[in-house]
């Protein structure tokens, strides 16, 4: 039997992997190639070569199935973060997100066959920072909703305290780490706030920015999200955070700005930007002399 050469692989994926440096996903992604080929063969799919440069997690490519639809095939590697990632696409099904088609679990590795937005450029291509500002707000806007009774989706308290939990292992205090006052205000109020939260909660996208919003036709399609529920200021958050120039210069402008845009307590978004941008300091070292611009008066 012939030996079929390596599938070519997203340039951010081999990047994570190499730095996480964890045996199990750099013998995953060694496996990849043949995972992907097993899934296609399953679904009657004909590969194209995956987007780049790609997420960290998983191999994206479009796809076309045996009765000649455009669609998306992607297999990744579960984290907790994204478990229950079809579940969110489905419970958004007419409310701007991709439709999920068809869906197997096995392992390590998740695999979903989603609709293919078209033409699929990023509203981040297309748009700068401010018109992004509104489109963010109008799917938000659109997406959250109280999920059904007995939906799987856990609380935004358990995203936040892993975080928090990882903070504490990683933060240490020094020159070019933030002030162990604000480290401890910070990284407090990052567990309490969702605690604190006394509205109806809402299905959350966690991970929506400028990236994973896709032109469709006349309108856009949300791509990965990582659905939990609670607090929607907290949704505001990673769509800022990728907005660096506007966030080094006026965090707290930017905070009020997405406030106002999405119809939500400001003083409360701002909390909850201070408190991710202590949590995010250790790995994003930027963050550190915004961090104190935001911290509450």
């Amino acid at each position: 039997m012939a030996i079929m050469d390596p599938l070519p692989m997203p340039t951010n994926l081999v990047e994570s992997v190499a730095e996480e440096e964890s045996p199990e996903r750099t013998e995953w992604l060694a496996q990849l190639s043949d995972i992907v080929r097993g899934v296609a063969a399953r679904w009657s799919l004909t590969l194209g070569p995956p987007f780049q440069p790609g997420g960290q997690a998983s191999w994206v490519a479009p796809v076309v199935d045996a009765a000649g639809r455009e669609l998306v095939l992607k297999v990744g590697w579960r984290h907790y973060e994204a478990e229950h990632e079809v579940e969110g696409l489905r419970a958004w099904v007419g409310r701007g997100a991709v439709g999920a088609i068809a869906t197997e679990v096995d392992g390590p590795t998740a695999s979903m066959l989603l609709e293919r937005a078209l033409p699929g450029t990023p509203l981040a291509v297309l748009h700068d920072e401010p018109a992004q500002d509104e489109v963010v707000a109008r799917m938000l806007r659109s997406l959250w909703h109280e999920p059904a009774p007995g939906h799987p989706f856990r609380p935004l308290s358990s995203l936040c305290d892993a975080w928090a939990d990882e903070f504490d292992e990683e933060y240490e205090p020094g020159e070019t780490a933030i002030d162990p006052g604000l480290a401890k205000a910070g990284i407090d109020l990052f567990r309490r706030l969702p605690r604190e939260y006394a509205g109806p909660s809402q299905l959350l996208v966690t991970d929506l920015h400028a990236g994973n919003l896709l032109a469709h036709g006349e309108g856009w399609r949300l791509i990965d999200p990582k659905p939990y529920v609670g607090d929607p200021a907290y949704d505001a958050l990673q769509h800022m955070l990728n907005c660096r120039e506007r966030l080094e210069a006026d965090p707290r402008g930017l905070a009020r700005r997405m406030a106002g845009l999405l119809d939500l307590d400001a003083e409360r978004v701002e909390q909850w930007l201070f408190a991710r941008l202590v949590q995010g300091s250790v790995g994003m070292p930027w963050l550190v002399p915004v961090v104190p611009r935001i911290a509450p008066r």
